[in-house]
């Protein structure tokens, strides 16, 4: 079974895990409140006299609280609503409560024992007078599977995100070097970075017409938009203050250039390392002949040892992938998606446009059959839908331009870790069918100058985005700002980005590997996918067969004079 395959069987598996047997899914029983942190919860003594102050934890107070429901909803008489539930006073509260505050509230209660509170619950009211409750209970049994499954997730996030750094820079070093040519790069680079420019403005564009067209924003009910503001208005705050400390683009320009390379590598800065593996590549081509091969030669091995790991990485990838996807759907819920499901067309529409007609037309320009190229990038793109993240994906793709798609290491190594960090095409699409979404919600008619800022914005903000789950909201509330839109209309879409979030980045790395496709065969090379049969035949070629060599011993190098015959003379 080939390794695509598998990663869809875990995609099905994990996706069928988080819909029954999730935080959010309707087979299991919700009977927990879960809250991000301790002081989020509003509780009030079992006899209701006094409010428990979880102040008395210091800095625990932002701890993450679960609390199981023991009883019904019942409403106050202001209106709104309270329900009983208990906590446990775990060891870690034990240890912050010092004092025994905390402790002595809770009727004196033990380490590992549980007390029963009142949690006052909110309630909003909608035009037509009805009122909903602001907080809704999970699956306990759900969040403990997911919480079991979940480390599966983050060890496969953590070791293809490993690779990461000595592929980049090892990679890029050699391929600069390989060159020879700085006037080469130097107009790679500037051809590079205009066609990224240009497909994210050409993105953002078929995003707003998307939007426009379909008007997403007049499908969402009123209980809907009320129960989605509340749910995620603490969220929808840290975006906004996020994207407030935000550099500016001049602040962006001048963080390229790293004060401390080591540091940069250290930190994964990927456009400072991007800089540096420029700087050095370029610098050894100036030593003379012969002066720097022993480190280019180093180097080659270093990229070629980190591609082995990708491989290896990539055999627990279904596993992997399982799990993150019943953590995105289970946290996710089906009722999110009913709410937002007119809004997610819209989304999934503007994307497949951006896909297949202006990534297939780059293609198709260059003479590559639309079709094969597709099979060859499949692995890519699995793991960016999977991950959400272009640069966790990179190690594939870097393996796919060069073993499926034949493009050279010179080209791949400068073009893809840039798009990874630059090229947000799905992010910008994202955002601008976001900004009249909620323009749509809130009632603001946006005018012609308004939606040409919206996709100036765009372009500029998912440059610097960083290619990592959940960046695109950060940039958002920046375009949402530039408009006069309320950031706090980022609540409205929160509950779906995780989601969206999966399939937009399929379509940054399909954007990555289109136009280092296109960029390699202006350069003259011969771009020939890989078929399937070519795949299991070579395994130097694809992702097939390159676990199935013979592990050999390793001795270190020895002495030169002991492998060749002494002169007699000289023994004497």
């Amino acid at each position: 079974m080939q390794i695509y395959t598998k990663i869809l069987l875990g995609m099905a598996v994990g996706t069928a895990i988080g819909l029954c047997l999730g935080p959010k899914s309707t087979f299991l029983e919700h009977d927990l409140y879960r809250f991000s942190r301790c002081d989020a919860a509003s509780l009030t003594t079992e006899d209701g006299s006094e409010p428990i102050a979880f102040a008395a934890l210091g800095a625990g107070a932002k701890l993450p609280l679960d609390l199981r429901v023991e009883g019904p909803l019942e409403k106050t008489p202001d209106g709104q609503g309270k329900v009983l539930v208990s906590l446990e006073m775990t060891k870690q509260f034990m240890l912050l409560d010092s004092r025994g505050e905390l402790a002595k509230q809770l009727g004196g209660i033990g380490s590992g024992e549980r007390a029963k509170a009142w949690l006052m619950i909110p309630f909003t009211t909608l035009a037509d007078g009805k009122s909903l409750p602001t907080l809704t209970p999970v699956s306990g049994m759900g969040t403990a599977i997911i919480e079991v499954l979940r480390p599966v997730g983050t060890l496969f996030m953590r070791l293809i995100s490993m690779v990461i750094v000595p592929l980049v820079f090892a990679s890029l070093l050699v391929g600069v070097a390989g060159l020879g040519d700085v006037r080469k790069l130097g107009r790679l680079g500037g051809r590079t970075l205009g066609l990224y420019v240009l497909t994210t403005a050409i993105a953002v564009t078929i995003g707003l017409t998307a939007a426009h067209v379909i008007q997403p924003g007049n499908f969402v009910a009123e209980a809907d938009k009320a129960q989605l503001k509340s749910q995620f208005e603490d969220k929808a705050q840290d975006k906004a203050g996020a994207a407030a400390q935000a550099p500016s683009t001049v602040d962006n320009l001048l963080n390229i250039v790293p004060k401390n390379p080591v540091s940069a590598l250290s930190q994964g800065n990927m456009l400072q390392i991007i800089f540096f593996a420029m700087m050095f590549g370029i610098a050894l081509t100036m030593l003379g002949a012969g002066e720097a091969e022993i480190i280019v030669t180093f180097f080659d091995k270093v990229q070629q040892a980190m591609v082995m790991i990708i491989h290896m990485v990539m055999a627990v990838a279904p596993y992997g992938v399982a799990a993150l996807l019943a953590d995105v759907i289970g946290t996710s819920g089906w009722s999110v998606l009913q709410a937002l499901l007119v809004y997610s067309i819209a989304v999934l529409t503007g994307l497949a446009i951006q896909g297949g007609i202006v990534y297939g037309g780059l293609i198709r320009m260059r003479g590559v059959p639309w079709g094969a190229f597709m099979r060859a990038i499949r692995p890519a793109q699995l793991v960016a839908f999977s991950t959400s993240s272009s640069s966790a994906t990179l190690p594939v793709s870097m393996e796919c331009a060069e073993r499926s798609l034949g493009i050279s290491n010179s080209v791949s190594s400068f073009i893809l870790p840039l798009g990874s960090t630059v090229n947000m095409d799905g992010t910008a699409l994202y955002q601008g069918v976001a900004a009249v979404f909620i323009a749509q919600v809130f009632g603001i008619d946006l005018s012609l100058t308004d939606q040409l800022t919206i996709v100036l914005t765009a372009t500029m903000a998912s440059i610097g985005a960083a290619g990592v789950p959940g960046a695109g909201m950060i940039t958002l509330a920046m375009v949402l700002t530039a408009v006069g839109i309320p950031a706090a209309g980022v609540a409205l879409i929160l509950g779906m980005d995780r989601i969206l979030d999966m399939f937009r980045t399929s379509v940054n790395v399909t954007g990555d590997l289109a136009v280092t496709t296109f960029m390699a065969s202006l350069e003259g090379e011969s771009i020939t996918p890989i078929t399937d049969a070519q795949d299991h035949a070579d395994p130097e070629s694809g992702f097939e067969g390159r676990l199935e060599r013979e592990e050999e011993a390793i001795d270190p190098v020895a002495d030169p004079l002991d492998h060749e015959e002494r002169n007699p003379a000289e023994d004497g």
